[in-house]
């Protein structure tokens, strides 16, 4: 039972997260608030960062004895898994703009770009041409290089699903807002697993 209410927390907070981010959701409160909107990106990631404190709280309790551990050999796996999450991450702060994101830059521009690159435009360089979403790659890594229990795969299997559809969905935004040029850098660098990109250099 208490699976169940901690499966039912992780999909109620993705279900919150991702709808107050909706496109429908953000032209109407834009539409309503005027120039207030741009304190809208400051109050959506607090209420997010806040909620899911109380979900990974509820998820610690749960905590059991791991039915996977990264032991032996393995321990070399899970440092890659490690240290590429933390490359990816990094690459992605030099390409992202940081007060954008967290909303801070919205307070001083009035502004609200989808797009979080530093010049708040559309940006295809350095680790944005590898993959197209490097902090949800990097992500991705860090659910998995844990030891796994009951408890921490059914938060993974549920956030993996989420960050999944949650990239196919801000691609849609970033298509509607970028137009062609986005769908040009979708066929040429891959959404998340960087295949076309380790393609190119091996076909040369």
């Amino acid at each position: 039972m208490q699976l169940v209410v901690l499966a039912a927390l992780v999909v109620a907070w993705c279900a919150v997260h991702s709808g107050m981010i909706a496109v429908s959701v953000t032209e109407r409160l834009q539409q309503r608030l005027g120039p207030a909107y741009r304190f809208y990106r400051l109050f959506y990631n607090a209420v997010s960062i806040l909620s899911f404190i109380a979900v990974a709280g509820y998820a610690a309790v749960l905590r059991a004895e791991p039915l996977f551990r990264w032991d032996g050999y393995l321990r070399i796996v899970q440092v890659l898994m490690l240290a590429t999450a933390a490359l990816f991450f990094l690459l992605g702060a030099g390409r992202f703009d940081a007060s954008r994101f967290f909303g801070f830059r919205q307070l001083r521009e009035e502004t609200a770009h989808q797009g979080i690159t530093a010049g708040g435009g559309l940006d295809t360089s350095g680790v944005l041409g590898v993959t197209r979403h490097p902090w949800y790659l990097a992500t991705l890594l860090l659910l998995w290089a844990r030891p796994l229990d009951v408890s921490t795969l059914v938060v993974n299997a549920i956030l993996t699903a989420y960050l999944v559809v949650g990239a196919h969905l801000e691609e849609r935004k970033l298509a509607r807002e970028f137009g062609e040029g986005y769908r040009a850098y979708q066929k040429n660098v891959s959404m998340l697993i960087p295949v076309k990109w380790v393609r190119a250099r091996l076909s040369r």
